[in-house]
């Protein structure tokens, strides 16, 4: 009890702190209006079918946190994972016919909005906001709870993408029992930003051909210094009832290998300030070995990005050659032993390719912090 105590303590410091200092990658801001607003229904909730909603709870343990009492990124990246596998699932299978489990195809950029520390309660509620042909897009919200105080604070809002898959033949996508719109204009933005992510996973896929390789001792704020993999051999207990790994335990290795990363840059406590797009280009089979790989592609005055890809390798099957089955972008800051944000040593790109990295990182960073500038302005 004495450490539940001390640890709610703490989490009410940082929470404080946070209120004043947005721990997303880009220093400290006045809160902006709706931040930690009251979660609202998003898209046409009162008329979905019953599995039309979800919500899944519980208490954060040691384990889940760092040595600060940070709950990890990459296990609120699980559970966000969990409730939208367990509503997309549940729809897909609403209507008689072949029965099918929903696999995880994307997830949109996710930010951190406040920190969730040991002994509160996550709890996390999905809904169906769009459905295509043969896929949903899935919004979840993840919400802290002081179980001492009754406070509760938003701390993630997240959009993923479904696509189901046959129980009988996992190469086989089924469609999508349609949902009913209260408003066609619902229908018209959903087709909208179901196109754009299926354009940006194409060209995402394409362009993630690079390895990560080691070099032999490389100086301090360099790519090399930094870099850092990961590898796990997929067992029963990482998979769906399919044998493929579920997409939630791939986030949260991800997430591992890029706090790893961000860790050895700054040599600081670090969160995880926000996770661009994820793509996953291929499934993942029980007993392959994956290596995840994550290396520094930029650094501001408060933010580092951390690029991380997952490589799959059939290591019993000949046949089947290593293939990139996941990319993504995390962003981390650096805090100190009070939960301020620090300054972060700034890369030093060395190569043609880290240059290149780094200014695209750059421009990422760049329409990141006009986007939340144009959101943060008052409206008339």
């Amino acid at each position: 009890m004495k450490l539940l105590a001390r640890a709610l303590r703490l989490c009410e410091f940082v929470r404080h702190e946070s209120s004043r200092r947005l721990v997303a990658g880009q220093g400290c801001v006045e809160p902006r209006r709706g931040c930690c607003a009251p979660i609202q229904a998003v898209g046409p909730r009162a008329d979905l079918p019953p599995s039309g909603a979800c919500t899944t709870g519980r208490i954060m343990r040691p384990d889940d946190a760092n040595v600060a009492g940070n709950v990890h990124g990459g296990t609120i990246l699980k559970m966000i994972e969990e409730a939208g596998a367990i509503i997309s699932t549940r729809h897909c299978n609403s209507q008689n016919g072949e029965r099918c489990v929903a696999a995880l195809a994307r997830v949109e950029r996710t930010d951190f909005l406040s920190p969730m520390c040991i002994g509160e309660v996550a709890h996390v509620s999905a809904e169906i906001t769009y459905t295509s042909k043969h896929s949903v897009e899935v919004q979840v919200n993840v919400l802290s709870e002081n179980i001492l105080t009754g406070a509760k604070k938003l701390t993630n809002k997240a959009t993923l993408w479904y696509v189901p898959l046959s129980l009988k033949n996992v190469d086989k996508v089924l469609e999508v029992p349609p949902v009913v719109y209260s408003r066609q204009e619902q229908e018209e933005e959903g087709r909208k930003r179901y196109e754009a992510q299926k354009l940006e996973r194409m060209e995402t896929k394409w362009r993630n051909g690079d390895i990560v390789q080691p070099v032999l001792n490389p100086e301090p704020n360099t790519v090399s210094y930094s870099q850092s993999s990961l590898i796990h051999l997929v067992g029963p207990s990482d998979c769906t009832l399919h044998g493929f790994v579920h997409g939630g335990v791939t986030m949260k290795l991800m997430d591992e290998v890029a706090g790893i990363v961000a860790a050895r840059h700054c040599k600081t406590n670090i969160v995880t300030a926000s996770v661009d797009a994820i793509n996953f280009h291929d499934k993942i089979r029980k007993g392959f070995v994956i290596t995840i790989s994550g290396r520094m592609t930029f650094t501001s005055n408060k933010s580092m990005e951390i690029e991380v890809l997952v490589d799959a390798d059939p290591v019993v099957d000949s046949s089947q050659k290593r293939y990139r089955a996941a990319s993504a972008f995390f962003t981390y800051v650096s805090l100190s032993q009070e939960g301020r944000s620090l300054p972060v040593p700034q890369l030093v790109p060395e190569t043609e390719d880290e240059k290149k990295r780094f200014e695209e990182g750059k421009g990422r960073y760049l329409q990141m912090k006009a986007k939340r500038q144009g959101q943060a302005e008052p409206q008339p």
